[in-house]
């Protein structure tokens, strides 16, 4: 059954079917709704229900309480619609060619940039130009139905290929093809660009990134379209791992910081051994801002990574001043067959 969704406020409206969620529903369409983790956790795609119902197959989401869904919340990334749904939230506003598309993709390349992550580098079809905003998404939509997320890690302005960075998650498919079995030419298709996670420049207030682990790629694409607008706002990078050799492109990272006056960088590790001799800042990623940044009212944040790390900023930057509507994130939920 198709059932319609109206957005309020304004005059978005899309059909749903049955067995797919809001969220899908409203991307399929083309319209950029907030989300994220896509995993029920993280609270980004949060709406509230003014007429209509919703349910949830694979049951309340992690990131919903059964009080706040009885009074009219909901997490469209898990919500199936059970009747036409009047929603309270709003489509982001992205330039007009920022559209999303389903396309065919080349394998040009593919390097291996640490232990566990490696680098893929996929060519796009050259008639038509591929837009996206730095911090955004594709997703590879493979042959059984499933997909599989990755932020680009190029800059916008360099959009002809995308460079992904793919870790390798244990018993996970796909990802053991990337690593293993892939070859240069191989043909793949995606979807994008998608997600709510982009670098905002209408203002010239300092940033603060912070990625864990992988969520690394997003904030690169970042820095290098800040590079190649010639920024002057200072950014803070912090980027948390467990060891050294989890910090795979670190010395690109300090010539960068060394060449650029309004760029610092400050890597952390939470689980570094007496063998790796660091003697750099130690603990969780989220802990260091803090200790530097102890008021956040006057910059902007912009965070990804695992779940666990972006529950805990959302939970304690607020607390040290960061004004709502500053905090941007992108939280990596990793699909168990990934």
């Amino acid at each position: 059954m198709i059932h319609k969704v109206r957005l309020h406020p304004g005059d978005e409206s899309f059909e749903v079917l049955d067995d797919e969620s809001v969220l899908a529903a409203g991307l399929r369409a083309g319209l950029h709704l907030p989300h994220s983790c896509r995993g029920g956790s993280c609270g980004a795609c949060e709406a509230r229900v003014l007429s209509g119902a919703v349910t949830y197959p694979d049951g309340l989401p992690a990131g919903l309480t059964q009080a706040e869904a009885d009074a009219g919340r909901a997490l469209l990334c898990q919500a199936h619609a059970c009747a036409d749904l009047d929603l309270e939230a709003r489509a982001l506003a992205v330039p007009e060619e920022v559209r999303i598309r389903r396309l065919p993709c080349r394998v040009e390349s593919r390097e291996l940039l640490c232990h566990d992550v490696m680098r893929l580098d996929v060519k796009l079809p050259s008639l038509e130009p591929f837009v996206f905003l730095a911090g955004q998404y594709v997703d590879f939509l493979l042959e059984d139905g499933r997909r599989r997320s990755y932020s680009m890690a190029n800059p916008p302005h360099e959009a002809e290929r995308l460079e992904l960075h793919v870790r390798r998650v244990s018993g996970g498919d796909f990802t053991a093809r990337v690593f293993d079995d892939l070859e240069a030419r191989s043909l793949l298709r995606l979807e994008g660009p998608l997600g709510g996670f982009w670098l905002r420049e209408d203002t010239a207030r300092p940033i603060v990134m912070v990625a864990g682990g992988t969520g690394y790629a997003p904030i690169k694409s970042m820095l290098r379209h800040l590079m190649e607008v010639g920024t002057t706002r200072p950014v803070t990078f912090y980027w948390g791992v467990r060891r050294p050799r989890d910090l795979y492109e670190g010395e690109v990272l300090a010539r960068w910081a060394a060449a650029h006056d309004w760029l610092r960088f400050v890597p952390v590790m939470s689980a570094a051994l007496p063998e790796d001799d660091w003697t750099g800042r130690r603990g969780w990623v989220h802990e260091a801002v803090l200790e530097d940044f102890p008021s956040l009212a006057d910059v902007d944040v912009y965070a990804a990574g695992p779940p666990p790390m972006i529950a805990v900023i959302q939970e304690l930057f607020p607390a040290h001043g960061l004004p709502q509507g500053r905090l941007f994130f992108d939280s990596f939920e990793f699909a168990p067959a990934s």
